[in-house]
Formats: C-alpha cells, structure tokens, sequence
C-alpha cells in the first residue's frame, strides 16, 4: 500500500446520512504525512463519523475517502483489513477489555496480528508501556486504573503496532487538567517518535491547538474553516468564533428547534 503523494488521507464531497439525519454534506479535506490534524467541532457534527468512513466501518452515500491512495468503500473485505493493520485506534472511552490485564490489553493486537514469539511480545508490550509512563501498571487490571492511566494504557494499545495512522477519537474527554496535557503532550511525541500520522477528533479547543499542525472546524455538515492553530483562533467566522470562545448563543443555538414555547403550554380557555 504505497503511494507517493504527500497526503495519507484524502477526502473528496463526502456525504453521509443516517437515515434521514444528513451528518455530513460534502466534506473535503485532507491529512498530510507525518502531521498531527484535528478535526473539531461540537458534539454530533459528524467527527466519529468521518473516522468509521475512513475505517471503512461505514460506506458513504457519495463521494470517496481515500487512505494511502486507495478508495476505501472499494475495497474487497481482504483489502480492508490488510489497510486496517495499518491504522490504531484509540477509542473515546478507552475501549480497553475489562477482564484481561494491562499487559493483555497491550499484548493482544500483537496476538492477534502478528506472529511474533512472546518473549518478542513482552519486549515489545514493556516498551509501549514505557513510552505513556506506565511500564509499572503492567499486572493491573483495567478497573484499578484512573482514567488519565487507563487513557494512557489506551494510547499504548493504539501504537502497539506502529501503525502509518493513529486515530484518537475524544482523546481528552473526562480527564482532569494534568491528565488532559498529558495525553496531548503524549500524542504529539509519538506520532514524531513513530513517524507517523495522527487524527484528533474532538470538542476541546485548548489542547487540541497546542498540539496539532493543521484543523478542520466542521459545522452543518460542511468545513467552514480550516488553517493551522493561529489561523483558526483568529477566524472571523462565526461559528468558529462561538466554538472557540465558548459562547452559549450563536449559529449553533442553545435551544433545539421546537414550537414555541407557549404553544407547549396548557393554557386555561
């Protein structure tokens, strides 16, 4: 799977609806090689989406996402997952199995994917560990962590492979301030130790501009802007204004759409 242009991921008037709710209406963007790229915006803006399409979790309604030059709605099942082997993923809530160690968890991609000797495993599960700042917690199951650390073993769990691309889908949610800067320190560390490319979708502003090269503020369905961290603080449109500065009101409204409010009312005849 090699291709030569410079951008691992390419999207192109991407649309996707489930069922009758249009989430994406057209997306383009693209990721760079070797880059850290967010892609924000609020909750239900179609961020997940777009990394279940990339995935190939999900088929788009039109318009393609192409991953180190291959269309990945056209690939056959085998195709797919030899891509997928490429890619790790850390998911929003961690996603760690409950019932096996911190060791296991770390372990099991390698188990699965590869036919490696397990003392090369352990060699291999000991570094990853290492790298997050947590080789110690090896023996302990995941309901023993906090939740910076079960993040973190998360993360670990993610690069274990040293995928070309790492997805971080709400990598900061629930996490307290150190444990927050932490994680987005880490993201950014690795993904220059590795070599690799990285996708932060999230709702947290702060962090996610620290730490990433490029971003994509998506609003409607659409990319309303996109530009590096500076560019995008000094946007003047104003959805991104809103997002950013944490404004209550504005074009994404406080109130869901609804009748109004005296019409709802028993109103004495």
């Amino acid at each position: 799977m090699n291709d030569n242009s410079n951008h691992l991921i390419e999207i192109e008037d991407l649309h996707f609806a489930y069922g009758t709710n249009q989430v994406l209406k057209g997306i383009r963007l693209s990721v760079p090689r070797g880059k850290v790229v967010g892609i924000l915006g609020v909750s239900g803006a179609g961020k997940s989406t777009i990394l279940k399409l990339i995935g190939g979790q999900r088929r788009p309604d039109s318009g393609a996402v192409r991953v180190n030059g291959k269309v990945v709605h056209e690939l056959d099942n085998k195709a797919l997952y030899e891509m997928r082997r490429s890619m790790g993923m850390m998911f929003q809530a961690g996603g760690l199995f409950s019932d096996i160690s911190v060791y296991e968890n770390i372990a099991f991609p390698m188990r699965e994917l590869t036919d490696l000797h397990d003392d090369l495993i352990h060699d291999l599960v000991l570094m990853k560990l290492h790298a997050v700042g947590l080789r110690g917690s090896r023996t302990l199951m995941p309901n023993e962590l906090s939740g910076g650390m079960a993040r973190r073993v998360a993360l670990a769990r993610a690069i274990a492979l040293d995928p070309m691309l790492v997805m971080y889908d709400e990598p900061f949610a629930g996490l307290d301030p150190i444990s927050l800067n932490l994680i987005a320190e880490l993201i950014r560390r690795l993904n220059d130790a590795l070599g690799g490319t990285s996708i932060i979708v999230t709702y947290d502003v702060s962090e996610t501009l620290k730490v990433v090269d490029y971003a994509y503020f998506i609003h409607g369905g659409v990319v309303v802007a996109s530009g590096t961290p500076d560019e995008l603080l000094n946007s003047a449109d104003p959805s991104v204004h809103q997002f950013i500065h944490a404004e209550p009101d504005g074009p994404v409204a406080f109130h869901y759409p609804s009748r109004p409010f005296t019409s709802d009312l028993e109103l004495p005849s």
